[in-house]
């Protein structure tokens, strides 16, 4: 026999991780990054290249990007690895509920160029997508997802207020010739009808234009960009035509269908800790900014425009839900814990994920993480602590960038290294 057999109460449920980065071309450069500045001041060993895209941050245990753990004292070497083996530290009610696995995914973007315009299906869909192409949905789960702007955040969520779109109809032939009469008269109609004429009129107003033959669509996007570059160069406002925001996304994606799709969602900049949530078949697009996410674990996407990659159109304009809200009120609000003044909690309809986000003054000298009965992970974005638990002896040291696993039920407390303002998110499974 090598040693001493692991005796099983001594696992250590609490530990840092080193999480994966993704480098997509429409990431922040360099230090410019959220993402990149979070991995160089959590590693001193890492060197940020300037003229690479920092993306995404992952923390979870997707296949594609499982968090390494720091802890040589544990013999598995990724999260995933550790809950397989570990599974009651999910929460009883967590590991039945998601069959022994994590059922979240936490990330931090950081995004220059736009992402496609893309929704995500249900779960009766996803399985039947999944069947039909895995080789395009690589799994049979939903993916609900909720960001929380870090800096000023921009992007598309949702269809626009009928009157809305009607003004845009009206002040931009370009988009409506694409639309075309007969969708354009259907959706005037629908203002005084119910709720199923404004869906279905907005259904045939959004695929009209997604289903524009190539051509005609290049041929529409010059004319606008050459109206309101000039527009521009006279000194007129834009405004009344998101002029600034056609032009920036026509920069980024020439003669791409997706650049028309902002005269029908809504654009919402979040400031730093608003919040928006993205449940199924809701259309959207990140523009640009840093944020928090948190996802249902699932790399589900159908997209429709503002990508190079694989588009589906037939099945999106089948999926959306066409419900039109002002863009107020797709902003999510968060609740303020009752007991604790220094937490706010994002707690979306859905059971896959709450994020929990801890604003710490500097004149406190230890901080108690709330206990729940369900694994989490924590990312310190602002501040630097030491990590201490009953059932780990050394403390652990976290600075910016840190991330931490808490295993169900663990009472960790932190303890400011400085007398700085701590900003901590925690992504966590409320059950």
């Amino acid at each position: 026999m090598s040693g001493v057999e692991a005796n099983p109460l001594s696992v250590f449920p609490v530990f840092p991780l080193s999480c994966v980065v993704q480098q997509y071309a429409w990431g922040k450069m360099g230090s410019n990054s959220e993402v990149a500045c979070l991995l160089a001041s959590s590693d001193p060993l890492v060197q940020i290249s300037e003229d690479k895209p920092y993306a995404e941050l992952w923390m979870g245990t997707h296949p594609k990007g499982d968090a390494k753990i720091l802890d040589n004292r544990i013999s598995q070497k990724t999260l995933g690895q550790w809950i397989a083996d570990n599974q009651d530290c999910l929460g009883s009610k967590v590991k039945d509920t998601f069959n022994g696995k994590l059922p979240f995914l936490f990330k931090v973007l950081s995004v220059e160029t736009a992402l496609s315009i893309q929704a995500h299906p249900n779960k009766e869909l996803a399985e039947k997508l999944h069947l039909q192409a895995p080789q395009h949905y690589p799994d049979a789960n939903h993916k609900p997802e909720m960001a929380i702007a870090l800096t000023s955040f921009q992007g598309l969520c949702g269809f626009r207020p009928v009157e809305e779109i009607v003004t845009f109809l009206k002040k931009v032939p370009e988009f409506q010739s694409l639309i075309g009469d007969d969708a354009t008269a259907q959706l005037r109609q629908s203002m005084n009808g119910d709720s199923q004429a404004v869906a279905s009129a907005l259904q045939s107003c959004f695929s009209h234009l997604m289903k524009s033959e190539k051509k005609l669509v290049v041929e529409q996007l010059n004319l606008l960009v050459k109206r309101i570059s000039q527009q521009a160069s006279a000194g007129n406002s834009m405004e009344d035509t998101c002029g600034e925001l056609l032009l920036r996304l026509h920069q980024q994606y020439p003669g791409d269908i997706g650049c028309f799709a902002i005269y029908l969602l809504n654009l919402i900049t979040l400031k730093p800790g608003e919040a928006m949530f993205l449940e199924a078949n809701v259309p959207h697009a990140y523009l640009k900014g840093d944020c928090v996410e948190c996802m249902a674990c699932s790399d589900n996407t159908v997209r429709a425009g503002l990508t190079p990659k694989f588009i589906d159109v037939p099945t999106l304009c089948e999926m959306l839900s066409y419900t039109p809200t002002p863009s107020k009120a797709r902003l999510f609000t968060p609740t303020q814990s009752q007991d604790d003044p220094y937490l706010s909690i994002y707690d979306p309809p859905v059971p896959d994920f709450t994020v929990m986000k801890m604003e710490v003054p500097g004149s406190i000298t230890e901080y108690k993480v709330l206990v729940l009965d369900s694994a989490s992970i924590l990312l310190i974005v602002q501040g630097t602590v030491t990590a201490t638990t009953p059932t780990v002896q050394a403390a652990i040291p976290l600075q910016r960038g840190g991330v931490l696993f808490i295993g169900a039920n663990e009472s960790v407390s932190l303890k400011p290294t400085m007398p700085k303002d701590l900003l901590i998110f925690r992504a966590c499974c409320l059950l």
